[in-house]
């Protein structure tokens, strides 16, 4: 779900969940019990995040709440080779998936690095059988492990069965967006619309079985 999806529903049922969102990143329409609070700006009705942090909703005597963003707890922290890292998928073509790093291990980065991931490096086996199509979509939340560092971005991998995606939604925009759940490793469904899409999934274990190479 996209963080104004999130927020949106936290702002309706008061729900205590962790929002963590990206500079420019939508986070939730202006409304008249809605404002704008640090780390935020507003533009065409909307308020955005204009730095990388954790989104917190505070209420206010007069009843309204105030949207911010803090950055609480960061380090300097750069991806290195064997990291495990956590990337929204933001670009798909046939030969790789442009994505954004914003977290190394358990370390919420102060800004996002950008991430390559070729078709090559999506999964070990049948490389040359590879669709991104099928393996990323734009928004999904991924696992990879940085192969390598080049000039202005990290080669990342999700080969490994541990890595790929974690958090995704259907691409029916008309319906609520909800996250999908695995039926299995290379497909997702909708629990409310039913809608199944293929991805490259994660087998998601607990935090200490993903180690770094390092």
């Amino acid at each position: 779900m996209t963080a104004e999806g999130r927020i949106t529903a936290t702002t309706s049922h008061n729900e205590d969940e962790i929002l963590i969102c990206l500079p420019g990143e939508r986070l939730c329409r202006v409304e008249d019990n809605i404002i704008v609070g640090q780390g935020t700006y507003e533009q065409g009705g909307y308020i955005y995040a204009c730095k990388s942090g954790i989104v917190h909703i505070d209420e206010t005597t007069e009843k309204c709440q105030i949207v911010s963003v803090h950055k609480p707890g960061f380090h300097l922290t750069i991806p290195a080779t064997g990291d495990v890292v956590t990337a929204r998928v933001l670009v798909t073509t046939p030969k790789f998936a442009k994505c954004a790093i914003f977290c190394v291990g358990n370390v919420l980065l102060e800004s996002s690095y950008r991430g390559l991931l070729r078709k090559e490096d999506v999964r070990e086996t049948e490389k040359d059988r590879v669709d991104i199509y099928k393996s990323f979509k734009p928004g999904d939340v991924i696992l990879a492990r940085v192969v390598n560092q080049m000039e202005q971005s990290f080669m990342l991998s999700t080969a490994e069965a541990e890595l790929g995606v974690v958090v995704a939604y259907a691409s029916d925009i008309r319906k609520n967006r909800i996250p999908m759940v695995p039926i299995g490793w290379g497909e997702m469904q909708c629990p409310q619309t039913t809608i199944k899409e293929p991805r490259k999934v994660a087998k998601v274990l607990p935090e200490s079985s993903i180690k770094s190479d390092k």
